[in-house]
């Protein structure tokens, strides 16, 4: 019988350490049986050691999984994404961020998944924070003053399997897997959207999920199925949240007036006054930095429908359908 094959997609910008750290959770991680793996990795527009760490670790000979990896110059994460999807030809493919470290069973979960919903096309499963003690306390707290969304990423539906409607959550791509077929049939990313370099974009691969659904893929939550998102400690500074969130908010609002309409909601402005009063009379550190991280939400929010509102009107006026 042949083995069934799951093509591990990396892209990845200037950070050749912790890309290394992530080949090597998958290198060490169990091997599903009755399938083949190999790992595929984008570099887009590096300019550090990127290369020259990957055709060592090659050459070390060592008894890893099947590396190969090809250049993408132009600068952004959608076209990296877009030059990979034509070189997949595999049953499925697992998107993993090269900041991620996955757990010894992620292979196995996934092919074991493929296995056990064969109705389902797309697949996700969890992306928890990797904890290790040095960050701050405040990142903890989940009362009243709780920071949402964090800047280092988490998506956890639960322990239970579940199936996913855009009413319910939309994941990331950081631990989407799903069947080839459904990338011919949805078509490339966005490159309109997702980030460029290391800044704060985003969206590329919710738009991209969210057009698979509209398109008819049943898209199935995994909890077994686990990744760790690497904590950047400088992310947790306030001004990292701050700019966060309001690029967050920009790109997310943009999605969501998709099928809303483009009307800017008069509830937002009110929402963005009580927010800064609030955080301009704020007696403790953990309600002012909530209020500040809610109001740079709330300008994002009204950002994300401004941008959406002139989007539609040049194409209205070029007589052009906008996307849905």
């Amino acid at each position: 019988m042949t083995n069934r094959t799951l093509i591990v997609l990396i892209c990845t910008h200037n950070r050749s350490g912790l890309l290394l750290r992530t080949l090597h959770s998958l290198n060490t991680a169990r091997r599903p049986q009755g399938w083949h793996v190999d790992v595929l990795v984008v570099a887009n527009a590096c300019t550090d050691n990127t290369l020259e760490r990957l055709e060592h670790l090659r050459e070390e000979g060592k008894e890893g999984l099947p590396l190969n990896w090809i250049e993408e110059p132009t600068p952004g994460k959608s076209h990296a994404l877009n030059r990979a999807l034509p070189q997949i030809a595999s049953d499925l493919v697992a998107f993993v961020d090269d900041d991620h470290r996955d757990d010894p069973g992620y292979l196995t979960h996934i092919c074991t998944a493929a296995e056990d919903y064969p109705d389902a096309g797309l697949f996700c499963g969890r992306i928890l924070p990797d904890w290790d003690g040095s960050e701050p306390a405040w990142v903890h707290v989940t009362g009243t003053y709780r920071i949402y969304p964090l800047p280092v990423p988490r998506f956890d539906q639960g322990e239970v399997p579940l199936r996913l409607t855009p009413e319910i959550a939309i994941p990331g791509g950081g631990n989407l897997f799903l069947r080839v077929e459904w990338i011919n049939r949805t078509g490339p990313f966005s490159t309109e959207l997702g980030p460029t370099g290391h800044d704060l974009e985003g969206s590329e691969d919710l738009d991209w999920i969210l057009r698979a659904q509209e398109l008819g893929a049943r898209l199935q939550y995994v909890p077994s199925v686990v990744q760790y998102h690497y904590v950047d400690l400088q992310r947790l500074k306030l001004g990292y949240l701050i700019k966060k969130a309001y690029k967050r908010t920009v790109s997310t609002t943009g999605l969501k007036v998709r099928s809303e309409g483009d009307r800017i909601p008069r509830y937002l402005y009110r929402k963005l006054v009580e927010y800064l009063f609030y955080a301009m009379t704020a007696l403790s550190t953990d309600r002012r930095r909530f209020f500040l991280v809610r109001t740079a939400a709330a300008l994002g929010e009204l950002k994300g429908y401004r941008q959406r509102r002139e989007t539609v009107k040049a194409l209205n006026d070029e007589n052009i359908e906008p996307s849905q």
